[in-house]
């Protein structure tokens, strides 16, 4: 009775954000630029991370945000509340950089360092190996299948589940665990060569990767 009473407790704000979120989807459809700038403001934080890490800093960021809320904003309308919006903006934001990744090979690479800032600041040196690292994991993503490097950032730079990739990339979770385990094969075989680039993949193979 008691457990029953707190899920229900936990449950009712989380009823009450999703009607919201329908609600505020509604409202962006109908042209509410009110809403739109609503939309655009509490998302755009999430919007930029999940670019940054997926595809590094790069000159074109402002390009991409803006595209990623163009792609939002044109498929708002399919938003019909079965997943929250952030859920279902991440999707979009995916399909925008996924399409950034498969046309790169025509541009100019824009690779800059992309280190996340530690909690605790390190010596002038190890920052300087903190950041050449960054530069080496994504100058060797750049050598990667747009999908395999896409699921494998989402999954260990972006931590996300696998379950929750599949549903971002709208595929199959058997697709994903193997671009996930391929994108790390490739990046260990690199790494053996490199210890610098071997501080950012670990040991250790994250839980539910297994050889496809």
């Amino acid at each position: 009775m008691i457990g029953d009473v707190l899920t229900s407790h936990r449950t009712f704000p989380m009823a009450v954000r999703a009607r919201g979120d329908f609600v505020l989807a509604q409202r962006c459809v109908a042209g509410d630029r009110g809403a739109q700038r609503e939309l655009f403001d509490r998302e755009s934080r999430r919007v930029h991370s999940a670019l940054f890490r997926i595809l590094g800093s790069n000159t074109q960021m402002d390009d991409l945000m803006q595209e990623a809320f163009l792609e939002v904003f044109r498929s708002l309308k399919t938003f019909r509340g079965e997943s929250s919006l952030g859920t279902w903006i991440d999707r979009c934001t995916v399909r925008v950089a996924y399409a950034y990744l498969s046309n790169k090979r025509r541009r100019v690479p824009q690779l800059e360092l992309v280190p996340d800032v530690p909690d605790v600041d390190p010596s002038a040196e190890e920052r300087v190996l903190a950041r050449e690292a960054a530069r080496r994991l994504y100058s060797e993503l750049d050598r990667l299948e747009p999908t395999h490097r896409l699921a494998f950032t989402l999954h260990a730079i972006e931590d996300r589940s696998l379950q929750e990739i599949a549903y971002l990339m709208e595929t199959s979770l058997v697709a994903t665990k193997s671009r996930v385990w391929r994108a790390r094969q490739a990046l260990e075989k690199r790494a053996r060569r490199d210890p610098l680039l071997a501080r950012f993949l670990g040991d250790e193979k994250p839980e539910g990767e297994q050889t496809p």
